[in-house]
């Protein structure tokens, strides 16, 4: 029985057996899996089945004479050769295609997704944000408002529209910001927003004295109007229902993962891994490259705009996780976000 070969009784035991840890999270013995109407054979012919099974690494024995429980390799052969994934049945298919809406802005289309990823599988959801490489300067226009704020009209690429409200340190009238509007779009079009500012700045800095006010006022509207917001590289929803597949020995380890989700750069270096590949991926515990993420797994996969993958999402959760019904999710939330976002 090598690692790629086993024998069709192994692979029934070790799915049912795996199935079972993922039910209850309590390590499995010979007797409750010969109590499966499933397979006909005595509990002896089992301990030798799973002896085995332990001895080429697919489980573990946590205590003596307390069953056996999935190693990653088990998980792994598990998910590549043993599952057998759900279909995702009309109501929740709508549910998706409700809550992912082309109606959402972008930042909503995230948050939406993220949560609904995290109150679907009862994990923890997360979305990368959109990879857009340059933010062209079509067209700005300036528009005064109460109290020292500025309303700023973005033309963004080819057809994007943003709205920001800003807030200057003086009252600037119609007249000087139609100005501000007109030279900028004169000077800028087709430039990238943040290329815009670093000039502008670069200018600032170097001769701040002989600016006229033109360039003053052109300066102050580009720093706020011009900057990207400092959104976060992606979201992430239901980090605490984690806590329910926890025990007291993996208190350290659920602490460390809280730190990753609040640094978020492990997290979005997957998801980063994900954009070279098609599909959904499964990143069991140290396949991640992350020690962080031991005892969890991630099934993600990648989203597109207009035909190129810029972004992915997934679900973070415990290697006992019910594979069978995240991957489609997870697998259908991606098509529904591209489509919302094309």
């Amino acid at each position: 029985m090598n690692p790629e070969q086993l024998s069709e009784r192994a692979q029934l035991l070790l799915k049912l057996l795996i199935q079972r840890y993922i039910e209850d999270g309590q390590p499995v013995g010979s007797k409750v899996l010969a109590e499966s109407q499933r397979i006909a054979v005595s509990s002896a012919t089992i301990r030798n089945v799973l002896a085995e099974l332990e001895e080429r690494g697919y489980l573990s024995s946590p205590h003596t004479s307390a069953g056996r429980i999935p190693t990653n390799k088990g998980y792994h052969f598990f998910v590549n050769s043993l599952l057998s994934v759900k279909s995702l049945d009309d109501s929740l298919l709508q549910q998706l295609k409700t809550e992912i809406s082309p109606d959402l802005d972008n930042k909503q289309l995230m948050q939406s997704t993220s949560q609904l990823l995290s109150r679907l599988t009862h994990l923890a959801g997360v979305v990368s944000l959109p990879k857009i490489q340059k933010m062209l300067l079509r067209h700005v226009e300036f528009l005064p408002l109460s109290g020292k704020r500025v309303l700023v009209i973005l033309v963004l690429n080819e057809k994007e529209v943003q709205n920001r409200i800003i807030h200057t340190e003086k009252t600037y009238t119609a007249s000087e910001l139609t100005q501000v509007s007109n030279f900028l779009t004169t000077h800028f079009c087709g430039r990238d927003l943040l290329d815009i500012r670093t000039e502008l700045l670069t200018a600032l800095r170097e001769d701040r004295k002989n600016l006229d006010s033109l360039m003053q006022n052109t300066i102050e509207m580009a720093e706020q109007a011009f900057q990207t917001e400092d959104q976060e590289d992606c979201v992430i929803q239901g980090q605490d229902n984690l806590i329910n597949y926890v025990n007291n020995n993996d208190i350290t380890n659920l602490r460390s993962l809280f730190d990753a989700f609040t640094q978020k750069q492990h997290i979005l270096g997957i998801l980063d891994g994900c954009l070279a590949a098609e599909g959904v991926q499964i990143y069991i515990g140290e396949e991640s490259g992350y020690d962080v993420f031991e005892g969890c797994s991630l099934v993600t996969a990648p989203y597109k705009v207009d035909g190129q993958i810029v972004g992915a999402l997934g679900v973070i959760g415990p290697t006992r996780m019910a594979y069978e019904e995240v991957i489609p999710i997870v697998d259908i939330s991606a098509k529904i976000l591209s489509s919302a976002l094309n």
